[in-house]
This record gives structure tokens, sequence and C-alpha cells, in this order.
């Protein structure tokens, strides 16, 4: 069905500004709101449009992840010297990019995987911001919700000066604004996907379509718990029968996803790594930072050491190692090599100010783990 002068002038306003609002778009027209939302349901109606969201056909080939759950602007505090509870503490401050997913996306994108973002900011400045640089570092940001009445998400966090956590708070009520109803017309951002990341900040309802839509498009998904208390959003999912290919929790998070303790020692993650494989679960990647991690699966187990790092600031270093799991996963590499990926990818990480590192490239990757191999010779 062929389009419309108008419908073929609006079209090119969508992809030349996707983030722009039904009143720019009615300006830069010369028309009115009303008469581009008419214009937009028959987009839809065509097919040149996938749904509410001016979310347009994918580009892209196969090798496209997309990754859904949060994004906000991370507010990092650092103390100079030891810190001292109770008390002001001289440090520094500094602002950028953060959320899970959106961090994730970022990374695969630096790794040279198309990548898609569905999320939810305010139509606030952060918002602006925070979609004007995912933008910029090769994230496709069509997918993400602008929410009029939430503020864009922030993430507080305070390290101490050897760059270790001691204490965060994540106003991430945003992500709630993703409802099953809004997932589901961004549905054909799923198409052709290879890999659906899911982050712990999905709202319950939101985390089950997802899973149940990934299943009806043959599209594996990877859940990040992201913290203890997220974790437990996947139970009710698994209960149902709604089960991701693989889960990638730390080993307070597996506790939570298998309702008990969970000493963290290999033998002890393995057998509870063992009750996720017996729900359907194929892969469970369990971290346990400077450990390394714990790879399980049917097929057997790996023990992966951490690689060797001088720790400047530990956030962001989980999101990094799923984001190379996945990127090598898509070159072809099997389940233990794409963590060795992973592991490299939060040595370079975690020696970064960044919780995205710009130092981040398949040939650093490749240059870590081709140190490591030479140290143990």
């Amino acid at each position: 069905m062929s389009l419309t002068d108008t419908e073929t002038a609006l079209l090119t306003l969508i992809r030349e500004t996707p983030l722009a609002t039904p009143e720019e778009l009615a300006r830069r027209l010369g028309s009115t709101r009303a008469a581009v939302n008419v214009h937009v349901s028959n987009l839809v109606k065509k097919g040149a449009l996938l749904g509410r969201g001016y979310v347009l056909p994918p580009e892209t080939g196969p090798g496209r992840v997309v990754v859904v759950g949060g994004a906000n602007v991370d507010v990092k505090a650092r103390t100079l010297a030891a810190a001292v509870p109770g008390t002001s503490n001289p440090g520094v401050t500094a602002q950028a990019p953060g959320g899970v997913a959106r961090n994730v996306a970022e990374n695969l994108a630096r790794l040279g995987v198309p990548t898609s973002l569905i999320s939810v900011v305010g139509r606030d400045a952060l918002g602006d911001w925070l979609l004007r640089e995912s933008g910029a570092a090769g994230v496709d940001v069509r997918g993400v919700l602008r929410e009029g009445s939430v503020a864009t998400g922030t993430y507080t966090a305070v390290l101490d000066a050897s760059g270790e956590l001691l204490v965060a708070v994540a106003a991430m009520a945003a992500v709630d604004a993703l409802t099953p109803v809004a997932l589901h017309d961004r549905r054909g951002t799923l198409r052709g996907a290879a890999w659906v990341v899911a982050d712990g900040n999905l709202p319950e309802p939101t985390l089950a379509h997802l899973l149940t839509m990934a299943a009806e498009a043959t599209v594996p998904v990877v859940f990040e718990p992201v913290s203890v208390p997220k974790a437990a959003r996947l139970r009710p999912a698994l209960a149902a029968g709604l089960v991701p290919h693989t889960v990638t929790p730390n080993v307070p998070e597996l506790a939570v996803l298998v309702g008990h303790d969970v000493p963290d020692d290999p033998a002890s993650i393995r057998a509870a790594a063992q009750e996720l494989l017996a729900l359907g679960v194929s892969l469970v990647w369990v971290r346990r930072g400077p450990h390394g991690s714990v790879l399980c699966s049917p097929e057997g187990t790996h023990d992966l050491p951490a690689l060797p790092a001088t720790v400047r600031d530990v956030t962001g270093a989980g999101d990094a190692m799923l984001a190379a799991f996945l990127a090598a996963r898509l070159t072809g590499a099997d389940a233990a090599t794409a963590a060795r990926h992973g592991h490299a990818a939060a040595a370079i990480t975690i020696e970064s100010d960044h919780a995205v590192s710009p130092a981040l490239t398949p040939a650093a990757i490749a240059a870590r783990l081709s140190g490591a191999v030479s140290s143990e010779l």
C-alpha cells in the first residue's frame, strides 16, 4: 500500500528525529497534533510504523540484541580517603548515563553489536540528555518510551577511595511505566532479534509478558537480576513456566531465585544452579566478584577465574561482562569462551572511572585475554 505525500514527509521526520513529540512533528509539518495522530495511525496500518511510540521496522539483520529495562542517570560520589560513617566526607561527584539495561546496550554497541533499547525516561532535561548520549554511543533508542508523568530515573552511588561501593540509592520508578501494553506496542522491535536481555528493573507483569513474546518469537532471553530484591521478580514467571534461556545472578541473587541460602563456594553454587536448570533454564552464570564465576549448563560446569585488574570503580562491571558474553556468543563462541570474554570486559571496566569504559573494544578484550593466557604459561 503506497504512502501519501504527507505520510512520506511524516515518516521522514520520524526517521530523522525519532524522539520528537507529536507537537514537534505537527509544527515541522505545518499541521496539527490531531492530524499527525491520524497520519501515524495510517502509517501503522500500512506497516511503515510498528505501533505507537514511533517504532520503526528494524533495519538490521540477524545478530541484533534488544535490551529491555532500566535507563537512568548515574550520580557517583567518591570519597578521597577512607570513608567515615555518620559524617561528611571530602570527595568528588560525577554524572553519567546509567541503568543496567542502558549500560548493557551501550557496551554491546561499543563491541560492534547492533543494539536496540526499550526503556522509559521522563519528558525532562535528564531524559533528553540520556537519550542523546545513548544514541551518540550507537544505541538505537527509538523504542524508549517518553512518559510525561514520571521523572527520569537516577542511581546515586557512594564509593570509597578504592572504588568499592558503600551504598547506593536507585530511584527507578519510571520503569513502572513500561507496562505490558506499552511493551506490546514495541513488539516489532523484537522481530529478527538474536537475543533479548531483560533486567530486574522490569515490573513482574511486564517481565512475564516479555518472556511470553520472546518465546512466541523464538528469541532467547537473558535475565539479569540487577539486585537481591529485584531478583525475586523472576520467581512468579518461573512458577508459571516462563523460563529465560540464561540467568546471570551473583550468589545472593541466586539464593533469591532458588528460595534458600546459598553459601559462596563452587559446590553449593553448582547445586543451586541445578535447581534452575531443572526448571528449564539452559544456562546459569553466577558471578563471584574477585573469585571469578561459575558457569552451569546441562552439559557441565566451569569454574572461571577473574582476570587481574587494578580497581578504580566496580560500577558497571557486571553489565560489561554480560555484553561481552553476548557479543562473543554472536560470533559463534561457546558459553565458556564467551564467559571468559566477559571477565576480560569486567577487568577493563573496573580499571576505568566510567560505568561503561571508553576503552572497551573487541581488540581490548582480545589483548586482555591474550595477556591472561601468557601469564599462565
